[in-house]
């Protein structure tokens, strides 16, 4: 199994950013992704969860209405579009698969500083 995340990088407060997971070593469509987060001293949080197939996402209050999880089942990647960011989205972002055990990218850091 690998997770390979991009997108990371600088951004202003109130910016856009799209990251991405590419997978691959296992049959990607049939399993959930999420993404989570981990700031600098914080424990990691769970971001964003997308089912199998697409058709249900979760997300952690700190992001409701700003994050939108995404998933090409051909192209064995998932997305994770954020918009409105705050200073406090700052984190390195990974992406996540659960099978008989977690799974996890090396991460992608951005910071949201003006």
């Amino acid at each position: 199994v690998q997770l390979v995340e991009s997108g990371g990088g600088l951004v202003q407060p109130g910016g856009s950013l799209r990251l991405s997971c590419a997978a691959s070593g296992f049959t990607f469509s049939r399993y959930d992704m999420s993404w989570y987060r981990q700031a600098p001293g914080k424990k990691r949080e769970l971001v964003a969860t997308i089912s199998s197939v697409g058709g249900s996402t979760n997300y952690a209050d700190s992001v409701k209405g700003r994050f939108t999880i995404s998933r090409d089942n051909a192209k064995n990647t998932v997305y994770l579009q954020m918009n409105s960011l705050k200073p406090e989205d700052t984190a390195v972002y990974s992406c996540n698969v659960k099978r008989v055990r977690d799974y996890w990218g090396r991460g992608t850091q951005f910071t949201v500083s003006s």
